[in-house]
Formats: C-alpha cells, sequence, structure tokens
C-alpha cells in the first residue's frame, strides 16, 4: 500500500519538514507526503534525494525545491524566486505561476510551471528542461548553457542573451532577442523534442507552432575589432 504522510506547516516548523524529508532515502522511497498550510514559507524540500512524492498544498516562497534530486514535488499554488533552483533530477510542478529565476542553473530534471514564470527564467540553465505554460520574463534563459526551455506563451525582452548551447522554443511573440541569440528554423529533431516535451507537461499544442531560438555563437571568441559592439 501507499504510503501518505500528512504534515501541517500551521502546526510545524519548516526545519522539521526538511529534517523529515532528508530522512534515510529508502525509507521515503515511494512514499507521498501532503504538506498543508505553506502560507508562502521559504526553503521548502530543499536538497532531497529520495524518490518521493511531495504535494505542498498552497502557495510557497523562495527556493522552493533547490536541488532537487530524484524527487517528485508539486506546488498547488504560486512559487516565489528560484523555484528548482540547481535541480539535478526528479520533476518539480507548479501549479500557479513563479517569481524571477525559475529553475536556475538547473543541470537535469524537468520543470513544469503551468502559469507565468517571471524574469531569468533558466538562467544559467546546465541541463535541465523547463516547460512554461504561459509567458516569461525578460532575460529569461541568460547565459543558457545546455537544457532547452519551452514557453507556450510570450517571451519578454532579452530573451537568450549571451545563450550558449541551451535552446528556447517560442510558440509566441518575442519581445526581443538577447545579445547572440538568434531563431533559426525548427528541424525534425526539435519537433521531436518540443512534442515529447509537451506530453510530460500535459500541455496540448503543435510543436509546429514554435520557433526555435538559439546562440549564433559569435561571442564564443574575443574579437578584438568590434571594440565591445557585439
Amino acid at each position: 500500500m501507499e504510503r501518505v504522510i500528512e504534515f501541517d506547516l500551521a502546526q510545524r516548523s519548516v526545519r522539521e519538514l526538511n529534517d523529515l524529508l532528508h530522512g534515510p532515502a529508502a525509507e521515503l522511497a515511494g512514499c507521498t507526503v501532503r504538506v498543508k498550510h505553506p502560507q508562502g514559507k521559504h526553503n521548502l524540500a530543499v536538497g532531497l534525494t529520495a524518490e518521493v512524492d511531495l504535494e505542498i498544498a498552497g502557495d510557497a516562497g523562495y527556493f522552493v525545491a533547490g536541488m532537487n534530486q530524484r524527487a517528485r514535488v508539486t506546488v498547488l499554488g504560486n512559487v516565489g524566486r528560484s523555484v528548482a533552483e540547481n535541480m539535478m533530477s526528479g520533476a518539480v510542478r507548479v501549479r500557479g505561476s513563479a517569481s524571477e529565476s525559475a529553475g536556475a542553473s538547473a543541470h537535469g530534471g524537468l520543470l513544469v510551471i503551468d502559469g507565468d514564470a517571471g524574469s531569468r527564467c533558466g538562467i544559467s540553465l546546465k541541463g535541465g528542461e523547463i516547460v512554461v505554460g504561459g509567458n516569461v520574463g525578460h532575460m529569461s534563459a541568460f547565459m543558457a548553457q545546455a537544457g532547452a526551455i519551452i514557453v507556450c506563451g510570450d517571451a519578454g525582452p532579452g530573451l537568450g542573451d549571451s545563450l550558449y548551447e541551451a535552446v528556447i522554443y517560442v510558440k509566441g511573440a518575442i519581445a526581443g532577442l538577447g545579445a547572440d541569440a538568434r531563431t533559426e528554423p525548427m528541424s525534425d529533431t526539435d519537433l521531436v523534442r518540443v512534442g515529447r516535451l509537451l506530453d510530460q507537461a500535459g500541455f496540448r499544442h503543435d510543436p509546429r507552432a514554435f520557433q526555435r531560438v538559439a546562440s549564433a555563437r559569435t561571442l564564443y571568441h574575443w574579437n578584438s575589432e568590434v571594440h565591445q559592439e557585439y
């Protein structure tokens, strides 16, 4: 039988919750932990290493599910900045919207945001995958090095500034591309990738409706002749 643990943050502390979630991974594996009354508290479920299902029933603050590894975290509300920051593996789902720097420096795993994401979504992405059901703010994917970001809505200005090898797929309008970012034709491989991630996120969109944004690679090497004018 599935083991379910109920945890009420109106009665107990964040430290107690994280102590529980940092227990022996073998004991938590296969468990479902349901957190009630998060009330926007910060640093929930940071550094998880067990294959546990965690459900946070309400809004959470900053750094929720940071450094996640193996766990499957669902937030039934909105989150503050840096959700799933430095995530290594597993999955994080936000049923509402996210503040700035969602998925920052994520090395792996999947972050899904049903609503909008603020500025700098996917900043310095290092291999993780992010799917945003709505819009993203300015400077999203700044210095993103590897991985993919799918935006089902619009993207703010400065998208993909100083982009490396990460790829961005946008269905809506792009307010402006950052330095060295450019739009490119969608390949068959791109269509398969976008379709796979949309299926994983549970979003119904035609992959052919997206445009690809990638690096032009002009910033890879210093050019003394451009006088800082890239």
